[in-house]
């Protein structure tokens, strides 16, 4: 049977099945919208984040099963009916199977992409580190498994592609060496953590700024005045890097101060205390629990050095915090009648019998 008639009118017969079966897929695709609507607006209310990721994971590729299935259908109707030549038939069964291997890599790719956000955004700093080479590891996997699927399943042999992989290997190792050093440099970084995404760090070469992003070929660094520093990764897995949010982001903050020799210094520790334990507690970025102390340890030209050791929460917060202590320890000084002296040169005339000479007079004798 290869034509139907309908009144007057012949409708050949793959056409009509053809019709029939695209009918029933838009019905099951309808069929598959109201179920996941349903099923996501419930998972989303639950305390668990994998069922929503899943279903939503699933939508697109239950879409292409549900269009590989109504072909398969199609193809045992054509099959049953007995048409064996049709612009349909012998093609279907290819098409599903490539289609069906497609929505396998979809599924496969949503899901790992999403957990590894969603592990990301539970504060894991390895996953927010390396959050863009691990999609691209991810992913070139999964679509090269894939790729292998599809050409053993167009009947194309993959075993000597499999077995030419070594020299092809090899020859894109050498022309691809720069980025290939670049690449495994980031692995590097992500696997030692030395550095992670928004430590603040400086640069042997002197920059200083916030990692922004560590990508599989550089790493970007952005700086206190807003401008970007790009670091190819290889440059640097291999310099010296200060990371000041490691292993905590409080740090030290050592200010010096003078004072007149004149002074009792007794009085001035005490003093300079409560100014920076005062300074600690009220400021925004200070530490009040640290314990401050202060260190004499120079006789100057003209004074005696102290170093005072306050507390930042964070590196570049450090300036304000030194800043307000400073302002606060010279108003507390000017009250406590305590000098901090100005550079003093002083000329000791009589030291060592140094003697002033007469300058000799107008009608002195030159020569003898």
């Amino acid at each position: 049977m290869s034509e139907v008639s309908i009144g007057t009118l012949e409708i050949p017969t793959w056409l009509l099945l053809t019709g029939a079966v695209l009918a029933l897929a838009i019905v099951f695709l309808a069929i598959k919208r109201f179920i996941l609507v349903r099923l996501t607006r419930l998972t989303d209310r639950s305390q668990y984040r994998y069922d929503s990721l899943l279903l939503r994971a699933a939508n697109f590729p239950l879409t292409i099963a549900i269009l590989v299935a109504c072909l398969f259908l199609l193809e045992s109707l054509l099959r049953h009916y007995g048409v064996m030549q049709s612009p349909i038939n012998g093609n279907s069964v290819v098409a599903a199977k490539i289609l069906l291997i497609f929505a396998i890599l979809i599924f496969v790719d949503r899901f790992a992409i999403g957990a590894l956000q969603l592990h990301a955004a539970d504060g894991s700093q390895t996953l927010q580190s390396s959050r863009g080479i691990l999609k691209g590891i991810t992913r070139g996997v999964i679509f090269g498994i894939g790729l292998l699927m599809i050409m053993g399943t167009l009947g194309i042999s993959i075993t000597p592609i499999v077995a030419s992989l070594g020299i092809t290997s090899l020859a894109v190792a050498l022309a691809l060496q720069p980025t290939l050093e670049n690449f495994f440099s980031g692995v590097q970084l992500v696997i030692d953590k030395p550095i992670r995404v928004d430590d603040f760090i400086e640069l042997d070469s002197g920059e200083q700024g916030f990692v922004e992003k560590i990508g599989w070929r550089s790493t970007w660094i952005r700086m206190l005045p807003n401008n970007t520093v790009i670091m190819p990764n290889s440059a640097l897995s291999n310099s010296k890097i200060i990371n000041y949010f490691y292993p905590s982001k409080e740090l030290s903050v050592p200010v010096e101060v003078g004072v007149h020799y004149s002074s009792d210094l007794d009085h001035v520790e005490r003093v300079t205390l409560e100014v920076a334990r005062e300074i600690l507690k009220t400021h925004e970025w200070g530490v009040g629990d640290y314990d401050t102390f202060v260190l004499f340890h120079t006789f100057d030209s003209s004074s005696i050095n102290l170093t005072v050791m306050l507390r930042a929460q964070e590196y570049y917060q450090r300036f304000w915090v030194k800043s307000a202590f400073v302002k606060a320890l010279h108003k507390r000084y000017a009250e406590e009648g305590i000098v901090i002296p100005y550079p003093i040169r002083a000329i000791n005339t009589d030291q060592e019998g140094a003697k002033l000479m007469p300058a000799p007079g107008p009608g002195a004798e030159q020569g003898g």
